[in-house]
């Protein structure tokens, strides 16, 4: 989760992290690779490989090779690969099928194949992929639906405000597709060629999901109609942020083939926009207002897969209801002290929160102004927080990153930020999206954490972490761990002293985990127990002081990603309970660094993987 660099000016377009010469760094993400591309440790081919590793970056490829996109992203579609950077696949129901066929054959021979012998790392391997590829063979059983093999998105609605093609792509063309040389635009025009297939793929599932009984929201639907004319009437404009990246190059070879790309855009892209737009507009007619998966065919099946699957775990949503009571009640239960110390009295913790975000002290202004100052201010925060990670780490990573606005046509289906680790060799940043259709959606008490969520040492400093895994470790991640481990990135900064004298921003750090609390109680409220949007909203607004600008979004967000918000909270009570259990039993050979690094070096995983890395870490401080 990109869009065309015009649309940002300099200042826009961040890249927010200079050298870290303080810093013993890891080796570079590219040292895995071999000069033609093929996984293996420095200077090996993928011959080099042998018996489990082998094995495992077999998996690797297989899987792949029905996401050819996703290998640009990682950037490994290079040497006998390469091909793959001007495709997107076999695309709609026959890509499904393809692509349930070939993870049903690959689950079966990571399950036969023999573990006596395996190393600690390899074994993991061969956990991650066995949790990972039957949790999606699970997901494409289902009737309808997209299912993130290996990722957090998860929905019911292939075309809604935040999933489909119509958003992907022109990120993806903006910002992961190459334009290095002469190939690199062979390979752009083939796969521009083919987003009309994928779009068409897309309306002819979402037509059969109708003919099941499966339609979004109206309010949704409402969200991506807009959003979808917008899109069309950006395409109609010269190619728009299809063609873009075409135009603005400074290949001599370019200038022919921005011209054939306008023509495929107008031609083939925008009339499958168009018949998208009719779909949606169909939909909307006999659309209901129910929120909840519980209103949807087979909803309840589907809910209880998309949970499982996002938190790794087997808790029920009335445990993940339970559960998010429990902590918000607990958060702010230590918010109140702070409130009373700096003159916030009288009220529920939620009415006093919602005073102090009127406070006019912590508001960026209005406008471009403010966007601006909401940079300045997120890149202060990255370069304070870098320079405190050799005190929570052993082993450190300097992340190649930069911080963008979310496209403007996105904005208002888009979360208030979201952010991720570059590709696998290097060549594209990691980055920080931030929602910035209004500037009231952000405080300066709660930028900070938001930024140490999103960037360092949350989502770009994990990713870093995994890209220097084998390449099936790269792929396969899971919000749990992403999400539990971003929370528990905000926790570290704490820790750190990025409150110490800002007593206020710990307040804008606790509100976030009750936040994330609060995440728990809703979504298993809209999906399981029948709550509707406002009361969803307004238990966000009245129990937790949310804004009211910033929940409309998220709430909606739920709506098409159920599940998906409960991997935040759980993933971090995870890691919290992991870190105590480390402390009880390791006593005063407990180590705060070794911890953390133990943790990250083991790479994204379910969270009962996890526990066994935690497992390892004490063991060997016994030593």
């Amino acid at each position: 989760m990109s869009d065309t660099t015009n649309n940002f000016t300099r200042r826009q377009a961040l890249t927010g992290l200079g050298g870290v010469s303080a810093l013993a760094l890891l080796p570079g993400c590219v040292s895995g690779y071999a000069a033609d591309g093929a996984p293996g440790e420095p200077g090996q081919s993928a011959t080099a490989l042998t018996g489990a590793d082998a094995k495992l970056d077999e998996f690797a490829y297989a899987m792949l090779k029905h996401e050819p996109g996703r290998a640009t992203g990682l950037g490994v579609d290079t040497g006998q690969y390469a091909q793959w950077r001007g495709t997107f696949g076999t695309s709609g129901a026959e890509g499904r099928a393809d692509y349930k066929a070939t993870l049903t054959r690959l689950l079966a021979e990571a399950r036969a194949y023999p573990k006596d012998g395996l190393t600690a790392d390899q074994q993991v391997g061969f956990d991650v992929v066995e949790s990972a590829f039957s949790k999606a063979v699970e997901g494409m059983a289902l009737p309808y639906g997209d299912v993130a093999v290996g990722s957090w998105r998860n929905a019911p609605y292939l075309i809604i405000q935040n999933v489909g093609g119509y958003i992907d792509f022109p990120r993806f063309f903006g910002a992961t597709q190459p334009l290095r040389d002469t190939q690199d635009i062979e390979y752009y025009l083939g796969r521009l060629n083919e987003v009309s297939a994928v779009l068409d793929g897309e309306t002819e599932r979402v037509q059969e999901a109708r003919g099941m009984g499966l339609v979004p929201p109206d309010f949704l639907l409402d969200k991506t109609i807009a959003q979808m004319e917008a899109n069309i009437s950006d395409a109609q404009n010269n190619g728009g942020a299809y063609a873009a990246p075409l135009l603005t190059s400074e290949l001599e070879a370019a200038t022919t083939s921005s011209r054939q790309a306008v023509g495929m855009v107008n031609d083939r892209v925008v009339p499958a926009l168009q018949r998208q737009l009719a779909e949606l507009k169909a939909q909307r007619a006999i659309a209901k207002s129910d929120p909840g998966m519980w209103a949807q065919p087979r909803g309840d099946e589907w809910y209880a897969w998309s949970t499982s699957a996002s938190t790794t775990t087997s808790l029920s949503p009335d445990e993940i209801h339970d559960q998010g009571l429990e902590e918000l009640a607990e958060l702010h239960g230590r918010m109140d002290p702070i409130l009373k110390e700096i003159g916030y009295t009288t009220g529920t913790v939620g009415e006093r929160m919602q005073a102090l975000s009127e406070d006019p002290r912590y508001k960026f202004a209005e406008g471009d102004p403010g966007r601006a100052e909401i940079f300045e201010f997120i890149d202060e925060r990255i370069e304070w927080i870098k320079g405190e990670m050799p005190r929570a780490f052993n082993q450190l990573v300097d992340p190649n990153m930069e911080v963008r606005r979310i496209p403007i046509n996105e904005e208002a289906g888009a979360p208030g930020a979201y952010g991720g680790a570059g590709s696998k060799d290097g060549q594209i940043p990691g980055r920080f999206w931030i929602n910035l259709r209004s500037t009231d959606l952000h405080r300066k008490y709660d930028l900070p954490d938001l930024t140490f969520h999103e960037a360092i040492p949350g989502h770009v400093w994990e990713g870093e972490y995994s890209n220097r895994l084998p390449l099936i470790r790269s792929i396969l991640a899971f919000g749990a761990f992403s999400e539990g481990w971003a929370l528990y990135g905000e926790q570290l900064a704490d820790e750190l002293g990025a409150y110490d004298d800002f007593k206020v921003g710990r307040l804008g750090y606790l509100q976030s985990l009750a936040f994330r609390a609060c995440r728990l109680v809703v979504d298993t409220g809209l999906h399981h127990k029948r709550w509707s949007r406002q009361q969803a909203r307004n238990f966000f607004i009245e129990r937790n002081g949310s804004k009211p600008e910033e929940v409309a979004g998220e709430v909606d967000r739920y709506c098409s990603w159920p599940g998906q918000a409960c991997s935040y909270k759980i993933g971090h009570s995870e890691i919290v309970r992991q870190r105590a259990r480390a402390e009880v039993e390791l006593g005063s050979a407990y180590d705060f660094k070794a911890f953390n690094t133990a943790v990250i070096l083991g790479g994204n995983a379910p969270l009962d993987v996890v526990e066994k890395t935690v497992g390892r870490y004490i063991a060997g401080a016994r030593t």
